[in-house]
């Protein structure tokens, strides 16, 4: 996901370029202002710590990019590419590293795990908006 201060700050097609430059496939976007329930259920691992509220309020307050990319090896790919979640611990050539300052306004977020990126992706999308088709380039990205 872009989270709001990667689309108001007009980093949306930056990130993704770097998606797709990697040679991962993305089969579902959409932009949102996501809603309250979507962003408490989303994020409900944080509920009853003390920054939940604020992390709810915060990607609720303007539109995000929710993806859904597939590739070998794409949870971990993209955790590395995001880099550490505090944009000052993450390494230059990360996404957050490159384009972060603040843990709270990290430009992006990824699924940590198969099991959380289908929880996620069933909050997000319908399954009906997942495309199935191949990329032209898949033959010169996997052995």
């Amino acid at each position: 996901m872009v989270k709001p201060d990667g689309v108001q700050r007009g980093l949306t097609g930056q990130i993704l370029e770097r998606v797709e430059k990697k040679g991962f496939k993305i089969v579902a976007m959409k932009l949102v202002v996501m809603p309250r329930e979507k962003a408490e259920e989303h994020y409900a691992e944080h509920k009853g710590k003390p920054f939940f509220k604020d992390l709810v309020d915060f990607i609720t307050s303007g539109p995000s990019v929710s993806i859904v990319m597939e590739g070998r090896g794409a949870i971990a790919a993209m955790r590395k590419m995001n880099g550490a979640t505090n944009p000052v611990e993450a390494a230059p050539g990360t996404i957050r590293g490159d384009l972060g300052i603040e843990t709270g306004r990290n430009v992006v977020h990824g699924s940590d795990s198969p099991a959380s990126a289908a929880r996620e992706i069933e909050i997000h999308f319908d399954p009906s908006e997942l495309l199935d088709y191949k990329r032209i380039d898949e033959a010169w990205l996997y052995e």
